[in-house]
């Protein structure tokens, strides 16, 4: 990677730098940040498609992206952390886009879902995305579900 690039990588294209750096960000912000003793590493991550930025030589941020399973289900937006020292920059947002992007190149006319903290929904709904369950507590976090349908306008 480049000082600043946008990396798209499977599971088993994942360097082995990428893959420690992917996960000790995530187990910083999920585990050590948020105080929640679960286990990070859950299995899915072969499955997916991991987006990587990277600053200045560091993982400023990432995210995972699962295809829909069947025709007509909804792809799957995951696990999006950012570094701290990157926050209210806009990377939040700018990654967002590029999830969006590949969600639309990659499963045209699929809608999209994400397991949201419940403080977020804003953040979420300025890409297009709407509640649809109730407030949740998932290991121990206001977690609520929030669907974009296909073609759904956002304004970061």
């Amino acid at each position: 990677m480049t000082d600043e690039e946008w990396r798209w990588r499977r599971f088993d294209e994942l360097t082995v730098r990428e893959l420690h750096d992917l996960l000790k960000l995530r187990c910083d912000v999920f585990v050590v940040e948020q105080a929640c003793a679960f286990a990070e590493i859950d299995g899915q991550d072969p499955a997916a498609f991991h987006l990587l930025r990277r600053e200045a030589g560091f993982l400023a941020g990432c995210l995972r992206v699962f295809a829909p399973e069947r025709c007509g289900e909804p792809a799957r937006i995951g696990r999006i952390a950012t570094s701290p020292a990157h926050r209210g920059t806009g990377l939040g947002h700018r990654m967002m886009g590029e999830a969006l992007d590949f969600c639309a190149e990659n499963f045209a006319g699929a809608d999209i879902v994400l397991s949201a903290q419940s403080h977020l929904q804003l953040f979420y709904g300025k890409h297009g995305f709407q509640p649809v369950s109730e407030t949740y507590l998932e290991d121990d976090i206001p977690h609520v579900d929030m669907r974009r349908h296909a073609g759904a306008a956002f304004h970061p």
